[in-house]
Order: C-alpha cells, then sequence, then structure tokens
C-alpha cells in the first residue's frame, strides 16, 4: 500500500492521531535519522492473547529539506503468528519540510500465542532530497518493538481496612477495582465478612459497565462485636467480583484480605474523632471537660434530655 502527501494535508492527519493514540498504560519509542527526521512509536504496556493492540507512529521532518520514500516495514519472528494491518509496508513518498505523518497498525494476537516477551520489527527506511531536487541514496535503520502478551486481562482488587481494629467501634473498608486490559460488564462486586462481623453501608454494589482503566470504589463500615476479646486473632474478608468480559465469558476474581482483631487498650481513638477511655467513651461533638467519666451508654440519654430541657425553656419564654 502506497501513501503519498502534500504538506497542505499535514496538519489535519497530525491532529487526528492524537485522537488515536493509546491513552494509558503504554511506552514510547523516540529516534532521531538523518537529516532531521524524528520518529515516535507509541505501543502498549502488554496485550491479552486473543485480543489486538494498537501501535502508533509518527515521523516529523524537522530538516531543511524534504525526504522522499519514507518506508515503514512491519514483521515479526518466525515464531510469531501475529496478525499486523496494515499487511503491506507504509511508504511516505514524499514529505516536506516540516511536515508530519501518522498512522495506526493493528496486532492481533492469536489465542495459541505463547505467554511472554515477543519483538515487533519495524525497518525503517528514507532518502534525502539535497536542495530539494536531487535524490540520495536510501539509509536504513532496524527498530525492535516489545510486546508482552498476557495470558488474561486482569482485574485487580484494592482493599485498604486498618492494621487493626477492637470491639464496640466501628471502621472504614475501601474497595477499589480496575479492569486493566478490558472492558467489562454486568459487574457485581461484593464484601463478605466474618459471621460476627455486621456492616454500614451496602457489601453488594453492581455496576453494568467499568471501562478499561476507570477505578471505582466504595467505602463501607465494619462494626465490632460489643463483647469483648482477650486476645487478638485475625478476621478474614472476602472480596468477590463477579463479570462478563469483551468476548462474553463469565469471570470471578476473588481476594481475602485479613484484619487483626485485637483487645481494646486504656486509650483509643476511633475513626471519627471519638476517644475511648478504659469503659468510657468521649464522643467527638462533646468537649473533654464536659464528658470526662460519663460512660458511652449513659451519653445519648444525657444529650437527649439536654435538647428537653432547652425546648421547655424556650416554651417557657414565649408563655411569659
Amino acid at each position: 500500500m502506497v501513501r503519498g502527501m502534500k504538506q497542505i494535508w499535514i496538519i489535519p492527519i497530525v491532529l487526528g492521531l492524537f485522537a488515536l493514540l493509546p491513552s494509558v498504560h503504554a511506552e514510547t519509542i523516540t529516534q532521531n535519522f538523518e537529516g532531521g527526521m524524528d520518529v515516535e512509536i507509541t505501543y502498549p504496556d502488554d496485550i491479552v492473547k486473543g485480543r489486538e493492540g494498537i501501535i502508533s507512529i509518527l515521523v516529523q521532518n524537522n530538516g531543511w529539506e524534504d525526504k522522499q520514500d519514507i518506508v515503514f516495514d512491519f514483521t515479526f519472528s518466525e515464531t510469531s503468528e501475529f496478525i499486523v494491518e496494515p499487511a503491506d509496508p507504509i511508504v511516505i513518498k514524499r514529505l516536506a519540510q516540516g511536515g508530519s505523518f501518522g498512522e495506526n497498525i493493528k496486532v492481533q494476537i492469536p489465542d495459541s500465542t505463547n505467554e511472554g516477551k515477543h519483538f515487533l520489527n519495524l525497518k525503517y527506511s528514507q532518502s534525502l532530497i539535497a536542495n530539494n531536487e536531487t535524490p540520495q541514496p536510501a539509509t536504513f535503520h532496524d527498530i525492535a518493538i516489545p510486546i508482552l502478551i498476557k495470558e488474561d486481562p486482569g482485574v485487580t482488587i484494592y482493599t485498604k481496612t486498618p492494621e487493626s481494629i477492637f470491639t464496640n467501634a466501628e471502621f472504614p473498608i475501601e474497595v477499589e477495582v480496575i479492569s486493566q486490559d478490558i472492558d467489562i460488564t454486568n459487574v457485581n462486586i461484593k464484601i463478605i465478612p466474618p459471621a460476627d462481623i455486621e456492616f454500614r453501608g451496602e457489601t453488594s454494589h453492581t455496576f453494568s459497565k467499568i471501562e478499561k482503566n476507570i477505578p471505582v470504589a466504595f467505602t463501607s463500615r465494619i462494626i465490632t462485636p460489643s463483647e469483648e476479646v482477650n486476645t487478638e486473632y485475625k478476621l478474614p474478608f472476602e472480596i468477590i467480583v463477579e463479570y462478563t468480559d469483551d468476548v462474553g465469558e463469565e469471570k470471578t476474581d476473588a481476594q481475602t484480605v485479613s484484619v487483626v482483631l485485637r483487645p481494646r487498650t486504656f486509650m483509643e481513638l476511633t475513626t471519627d474523632g471519638g476517644i475511648w477511655v478504659g469503659d468510657f467513651f468521649i464522643a467527638p461533638y462533646v468537649s473533654l471537660g464536659t464528658i470526662i467519666g460519663i460512660p458511652a451508654g449513659t451519653l445519648f440519654s444525657l444529650l437527649i434530655r439536654k435538647k428537653q430541657n432547652s425546648s421547655k425553656k424556650r416554651k417557657r419564654k414565649k408563655k411569659v
């Protein structure tokens, strides 16, 4: 396939290229050749078997003279079965001084491909035009582009919890899910706690679609048992992600995290700013001098009575 272009078409082609470049998880190779020719090759970090990846090329003529017969010829090693589109070499018949050209290459990875690193071989050639009149002999360069092949699309689960928790309190548990390679649909994320742990908030979240590399996150709160423990032990929390992948297969990924449940020490700070001092609780919205020494069980009744007394005083003032 042969492509020629004049300088008047350069700007829209280059602007269109930026909309096609991979946005994340990509690497770039930059090469500088004779006559001020700069070549950038952007390729994905990895490609999953059975899927395709996009390799983008951008060539810029930053020299003082025009160039002609610029050729990009992509080939793989004999052991690779990859399918490259377009299959024919890309040929730019002439590129004026200050001009640019961009193109995307599709690389299809068969299911039979072995995992690991493969290399796409790019043979690049160009001819300088002396004084924009006399073509010079072509020069050739080889560029090796590494392609890492993965077995399955990866869904990563990040879970953040306190290092340890104690009884009769609440603690946050944060879950974030990222699909690194593909868009996934019909997503159900579940938190399965131990039998003696309750939750404030939802333990199951459903998403119709999670786009590639767009994280979704939510926070729930662990409610620990009120009965004190004498020794510390681990509580397992299981996070399960069920989804449908880009080829219609139903998949499940799971992660188990352990949180240490331990005896409460003499003084403990809660995540909302409250303080446990022995068997007494100081709420985050009450001053230390007011509440010190009042049991946690009577705290709320005192606040209610105070509010009721205030209401009665207002009513008396109105009658007067």
